[in-house]
């Protein structure tokens, strides 16, 4: 495989991934993997949450790439984008710990972003976080961020037909 080609299927990786984080933030994590995720969208002062399973489970997805392309594991049936796949998967992992544990959640570091697309992101979090329970909520992505006011006018549309329960931060 050509250096170009693996550099290629590293990024369209990167950027699948963000729809896979969605989809996966949206049915899984707020569907029958709420109990995992439950903790993330409650108050606490653990080092750890349940939630962090889930790094465990990409992790797993960019390892199971890494073997499935490498001869040493799989031996003549190597699958040589599986590589580049697993590094797309890892790499995107780091992007959304540096965002979202770090940046959002400020596990790691603390800084507040005052403007700038940085900003958006942690605005656009909040809201996600500005529901009570799984139902409802907004942005569900981790890297991609829609207009913070679409987001809130989004979460009171959903408060008034009864879909969501929104913090009253917010309901002001």
């Amino acid at each position: 495989m050509s250096p170009l080609a693996a550099m290629l299927i590293v990024i369209a990786t990167v950027a699948a991934m963000e729809g896979v984080a969605w989809a996966s933030h949206k049915y899984v994590m707020h569907g029958f993997g709420w109990g995992w995720h439950r903790d993330h969208h409650e108050p606490h002062d653990k080092l750890l949450e349940r939630n962090d399973r889930f790094a465990l489970v990409g992790a797993a997805m960019s390892i199971a790439m890494f073997a499935l392309g490498s001869p040493w594991v799989a031996g003549a049936a190597a699958w040589a984008p599986g590589t580049w796949i697993g590094l797309g998967i890892l790499f995107y992992g780091v992007i959304y710990t540096l965002i979202h544990d770090g940046l959002v959640h400020q596990r790691y570091f603390r800084w507040v972003p005052r403007r700038g697309y940085a900003k958006r992101l942690v605005q656009a979090h909040k809201l996600h976080h500005a529901t009570i329970g799984k139902e409802g909520g907004v942005s569900f992505g981790f890297v991609l961020a829609r207009d913070p006011a679409a987001l809130k006018r989004e979460l009171r549309a959903q408060q008034e037909a009864g879909i969501a329960v929104v913090r009253e931060a917010l309901a002001d």
